[in-house]
């Protein structure tokens, strides 16, 4: 291998996203010699706020605050290091192209408005909240802890007997739950609470984000889950934002891990890990960027796994059951992002004036039928006609991303698909202005207040922030490929099948969004490691 010169550490860190940046920190901590390879000229991953229109500047790709676990937090000290997390004054606001809208929030405004549109449901709302959130709590147990793995033998014994006393604490019907909410679709659970379209809707949405399904396809009720399970300035369930876009969260975690002595080189993408055979046994042994070969005794990726085995290792370091397997990972989330400058705020028709409801998840997605028609014509027509969109203005809430007057918004489309007839390329622009044109029919005047825009296809995400087919949580959350499965049985505690060689993205459990867990587990798998890795 043609090389300028080796540079040597402990661990080296593929990807400077939000996930090796922690995993990066909780291995310094503990006085290992760390490097950082990040692709991009910015740390941060998708995690990043960055000017896309003069004097405009939004949180690019990921673009809300809620589920960064609260220790990481904690132990990183991010506060201290520049990270400001206001809440959402209201929740969610889901308007119609009538009169009718519904809000969601903290101080009892849900139960209200749901009561507002249905007494029945109002009164099934706690029995819906009380089955939730028995079933988050076995979820936040494991949050931070590997999952048992296959293969284990009898090191596995304390995880099983872990996870067998959470579940039977549940009792009877609280196991029941568990199982529903980990096998049906969110249509049927949801429906077995609630009656009215809007009530179900305000749930269901949180099953299709980043999951390319229908609310009525079963296993959409753990991506449901997935997302509920955080929190935001310590107000468990909520969503909110940070002050200066996503990227003020990972900008803290570098200024952290540099406080530990962490190298984070940037512009030095990984064209390959380093594999060596000593004593019959095969290693990973660092990786090479741009022709420099940096060495180390270990190395933790925080790519999609489909690119860890397909691409960044080379051919025949893994078995070929293993590199077969993951050649077949499912990898798509079928979103379209896009960020907006506009000129004013938005005026909705079921809720024209300006108010809190404009700091809130605005949600264009009216019922679960409406859902599952996006769906069907996605895969019908190529994309959808009327898609499932999210819209956050969070200028309402931090005037330091667009000038005086003016306002950024951040909308988080599905479903489109990775694969649509003509390409991205030739049709990225259609789509866009597709996406405005639904939005303005629930907020006439939209499409005029806009003053400049990007818009980021799947093949976008993936070029732009290696999301491998668009995929924003590197890979599904179907049952097959989370818990003990995610990325594969036998590989659920970090440790992939090549020695010195594990996965700290969100590939690895529990999976995807921005929570830290997977970078925080990584961490933990490396130095229980430290003997036998010699570090």
């Amino acid at each position: 291998m043609n090389a300028r010169r080796s540079i040597g550490c402990d661990v080296l860190i593929i990807g400077a996203g939000h996930n090796g940046l922690v995993c990066a920190y909780y291995l310094a901590e503990r006085g290992l010699k760390v490097v950082v390879l990040e692709a991009r000229s910015v740390v941060g991953g998708a995690a990043v706020t960055e000017e896309f229109h003069p004097g405009f500047r939004n949180s690019t790709a990921s673009y809300t605050v809620g589920l960064l676990n609260p220790k990481i937090i904690g132990d990183m000290r991010l506060y201290q290091h520049g990270l400001k997390v206001v809440l959402r004054k209201i929740d969610n606001f889901l308007p119609t192209q009538g009169a009718d809208y519904l809000l969601a929030g903290r101080g009892g405004l849900t139960e209200r408005e749901i009561a507002r549109h249905s007494s029945a449901d109002a009164g099934n709302y706690e029995a819906y909240s009380a089955a939730l959130n028995r079933v988050v709590g076995i979820v936040r147990q494991w949050l931070l802890r590997s999952p048992p793995n296959a293969g284990g033998g009898l090191s596995e014994l304390p995880r099983l007997l872990r996870l067998g006393s959470g579940v039977n604490g549940l009792g009877l019907e609280g196991q029941r739950d568990l199982v529903d909410f980990f096998t049906k679709s969110a249509a049927d659970i949801l429906r077995r609470y609630f009656s009215h379209d809007l009530v179900q809707a305000l749930f269901g949405f949180d099953s299709v984000v980043g999951h390319y399904a229908s609310p009525e396809s079963p296993g959409s009720a753990y991506v449901l889950l997935h997302h509920v399970f955080g929190e935001a300035a310590g107000v468990e369930g909520a969503w909110g934002h940070a002050i200066g876009g996503m990227g003020a969260i990972t900008q803290a975690m570098a200024k952290a891990c540099r406080g530990k002595g962490v190298e984070i080189v940037l512009d030095a993408a990984v064209d390959e890990i380093v594999v060596e055979t000593r004593g019959g046994t095969a290693y990973a042994a660092g990786a090479v960027s741009a022709g420099r070969t940096w060495r180390a005794k270990a190395v933790a990726a925080g790519v999609n796994p489909k690119l860890l085995f397909g691409r960044l290792l080379p051919e025949g370091a893994v078995a070929k059951p293993v590199s077969r397997r993951m050649a077949g990972w499912a990898s798509e989330s079928a979103t379209f992002r896009m960020n907006v400058a506009l000129s004013e705020l938005p005026r909705f028709t079921s809720l024209p004036d300006p108010g809190d409801h404009l700091t809130a998840g605005i949600i264009v997605a009216p019922s679960l039928d409406y859902m599952d028609r996006a769906w069907l014509s996605a895969r019908t027509q190529g994309y959808s006609r009327e898609p499932i969109v999210e819209m956050l203005i969070p200028s309402t809430l931090d005037d330091s991303l667009a000038p005086a007057g003016a306002h950024v918004a951040s909308l988080f489309c599905q479903h489109f698909p990775y694969d649509v007839p003509g390409g991205w390329d030739d049709r990225r622009e259609e789509a866009a202005d597709a996406i405005i044109a639904h939005v303005e029919r629930y907020a006439p005047g939209f499409s005029a207040s806009i003053v400049g825009r990007m818009a980021l296809s799947p093949i976008d995400l993936e070029r732009r922030f290696g999301l491998v087919g668009g995929d924003i949580f590197h890979g599904k959350m179907g049952l097959d490929q989370i818990f003990s499965n995610r990325p594969m049985l036998g590989a659920a505690d970090y440790r992939m099948p090549l020695h010195g060689l594990y996965l700290c993205g969100s590939g690895a459990h529990p999976g995807g969004g921005v929570t830290g867990a997977p970078g925080h587990n990584a961490a933990r798998s490396i130095l229980a490691d430290r003997k036998r890795l010699n570090l």
